[in-house]
């Protein structure tokens, strides 16, 4: 089980930090992926991270200078930073989670998964 935390309404330019925390694993010996659901469109896969902090980007050029990952393996957790944020950003952000990052954008019964947090952009 992973629990996604951080979400919420922002003024574009604003940031966010969204937290993804495991419940009942250590979420230090998994790849981690941030993925994101806009309004009647598909998920789209973010960013992943390895366990051995090696990061792969699926990110759009304007996504690409402004959401970075990054996790924190002392207190399990995995976070997403969004910077100078815009409305096209609006989307339910979830985390997932499974061995490596080899399949991370690829749409697939992922090993964990969380129940996502609401990130709105006001336009």
């Amino acid at each position: 089980q992973l629990v996604e935390s951080g979400g919420g309404l922002v003024q574009p330019g604003g940031s966010l930090r969204l937290s993804c925390a495991a419940s009942g694993f250590a979420l230090k010996l998994l790849a981690v992926t941030w993925l994101r659901q806009a309004p009647g469109r598909d998920y789209e896969g973010l960013l992943c991270i390895s366990r051995n902090d090696i990061v792969t980007s699926n990110l759009t050029d304007s996504a690409k200078d402004r959401f970075t990952i990054s996790r924190d393996n002392a207190n399990g957790r995995v976070f997403l930073q969004m910077n100078s944020l815009k409305p096209e950003d609006t989307a339910v952000y979830y985390c997932a989670a499974e061995d490596t990052c080899a399949a991370a954008f690829i749409p697939h019964p992922w090993l964990y998964w969380g129940q996502g947090t609401q990130v709105t952009v006001p336009s």
